[in-house]
């Protein structure tokens, strides 16, 4: 019954992240609060937050699902190379091309070099993709990510700004690898114990994102005001060819069409959260605007292009 109501839920990403966006909009500061840090301690919302949603990955993680990999090696291989590949070259392309401030430019490439956001399972499942494979591709580009975020951003930003790979690679380990290592350990001691907990996690992760998106949006608004016209179209290209590069990416590879809307998806949807925090922490506040904006517009195009593909019939289906 809860895992039940759970997944309706989470299913209606799209329509939380609307919600959010626009009470952020108009009322801020019911959401700018989530920046700042937990009362009486040292601790900040957003990397906890973050941090929790990378534990709930890893406690729906095995050692047999590292196994997994070993037999589909080709198809996730193709996945994550689509992944930092594709999606940084478009972020560097818009930034350069769209006349914004650096910061913004910076802010576009960072998220570019992203690894596929967790909200791209549940699109997975709704477009009748390849589910495992998108999970896998999840996984195997989240944790490259702790090497590969960092060193893409600073290839890539470099003439905008001095990147200190280094200082983001720890940021990365403290965020994304020990939750899901301390995560991943949860699981193979205890498993059926935390089965509720597993139930719970994708609409945890869900509101996290959710709030991080709102709170960057509401401060940040005069500056996506003053930049709206170029701003929003700017983001919006950068996932519309995403999704479109991914696709057909896996149509260049022979791929089916459920692992051609997998490629499609993954490549497609970022973890514009963890754009934010990194923004956040290592640039400036503008920087993590694009990222909030990125999360907006990946889950409507993807939850857009889930509507339309649940009506066709994939090939394996036929």
């Amino acid at each position: 019954m809860i895992a039940r109501m759970v997944s309706r839920l989470v299913n209606l990403f799209w329509l939380w992240t609307l919600i959010g966006t626009g009470w952020a909009w108009f009322v801020p500061e019911h959401f700018t609060w989530f920046l700042g840090m937990i009362p009486g301690t040292e601790l900040k919302y957003i990397p906890l937050g973050l941090g929790i949603i990378m534990l709930g990955m890893g406690m729906t993680l095995t050692f047999a699902d590292f196994r997994e990999v070993l037999k589909i090696p080709k198809w996730v291989g193709l996945g994550v190379t689509a992944q930092f590949l594709i999606m940084p070259l478009i972020g560097w392309g818009v930034a350069t091309v769209f006349a914004l401030p650096d910061q913004f430019k910076l802010g576009i490439i960072l998220v570019s070099c992203c690894p596929g956001g967790t909200a791209s399972n549940v699109v997975t499942y709704l477009a009748k993709g390849n589910l495992a494979l998108s999970v896998m591709m999840t996984m195997c580009s989240t944790l490259l990510a702790i090497g590969l975020t960092p060193f893409l951003t600073k290839v890539y930003a470099s003439q905008i700004l001095e990147v200190d790979a280094l200082k983001m690679v720890v940021s990365m380990v403290m965020i994304v690898l020990l939750p899901i290592v301390v995560g991943l350990v949860l699981n193979s001691l205890a498993g059926k114990k935390l089965e509720k907990v597993k139930a719970l996690s994708p609409f945890v992760s869900v509101l996290v994102i959710v709030l991080i998106v709102a709170a960057v949006v509401g401060a940040t608004k005069e500056s996506i005001i003053s930049h709206w016209q170029v701003l929003l179209p700017a983001v919006f290209v950068v996932h519309a060819l995403g999704f479109a590069l991914g696709y057909f990416w896996g149509r260049v590879f022979g791929m089916q069409e459920k692992e051609c809307r997998t490629f499609s998806i993954e490549v497609g949807m970022q973890n514009s959260g963890l754009g934010s925090q990194l923004a956040k922490t290592h640039f400036t506040l503008l920087a993590a605007a694009p990222c909030a904006i990125s999360a907006f517009y990946h889950c409507m195009i993807g939850s857009f292009l889930a509507s339309v593909w649940r009506r066709r019939r994939s090939s394996k289906d036929r």
